[in-house]
């Protein structure tokens, strides 16, 4: 029910106001890289973050994911990698077969912290959500083939398995340090406006 509230909110917000299919409705000053090798590897479900991999093919295999993973994938695209949440939206509208163009603009909004939200700094840690969401790592096993091997929890975090056992995994390293980039969004948004 809550989902639908939701949906009917962001239908009104932009049948109000046309333009943020496109425009943030709260400006934060920000600016986004606009695309390059670290959002072409986000599509791909190449992150090197297994949570955010997972969500990211399955929607290439399935045109669907769950809410959590959504906002997951989001928050990892605008936070952590400071990319335009117009590019992934639009990524989204490509490949969701529920893709509902005031749902999806005004979430991506939400999310990156420009749209209807109490809270625009907040960054979800995306191995916090694989912990609390998937704590035993069925979710990204079931995705992220190259890693099917690694049993339990410690298929989140694989840049902390032995040496050997990375060398023969079929799997990117992080693009980025989870938390130096959390502090590098918050330290741009202080900084933006």
């Amino acid at each position: 029910m809550r989902q639908l509230a939701w949906r009917d909110f962001n239908l009104q917000l932009l049948a109000a106001q046309p333009a943020l299919a496109r425009e943030d409705l709260r400006p934060k000053g920000d600016r986004w890289h606009q695309g390059g090798g670290d959002f072409d590897a986000w599509r791909a479900g190449r992150t090197g973050i297994p949570i955010v991999d997972a969500g990211m093919r399955q929607l290439l295999r399935e045109g669907w994911m769950h809410n959590r993973a959504r906002m997951i994938v989001a928050s990892f695209l605008t936070k952590h990698l400071y990319v335009d949440w117009r590019l992934g939206a639009e990524h989204f509208l490509e490949h969701l077969i529920d893709g509902d163009i005031a749902n999806n603009q005004l979430n991506w909004q939400w999310v990156a912290g420009t749209g209807a939200d109490s809270r625009p700094n907040r960054v979800l840690s995306p191995l916090r959500q694989a912990q609390r969401f998937d704590p035993d790592g069925s979710y990204v096993r079931r995705y992220v083939e190259g890693l099917a091997g690694i049993d339990g929890a410690a298929v989140h975090q694989p840049w902390e398995l032995p040496e050997d056992v990375r060398d023969g995994l079929d799997y990117p390293a992080p693009l980025v340090d989870l938390a130096e980039a959390r502090e590098r969004f918050l330290a741009r948004r202080a900084n933006s406006g």
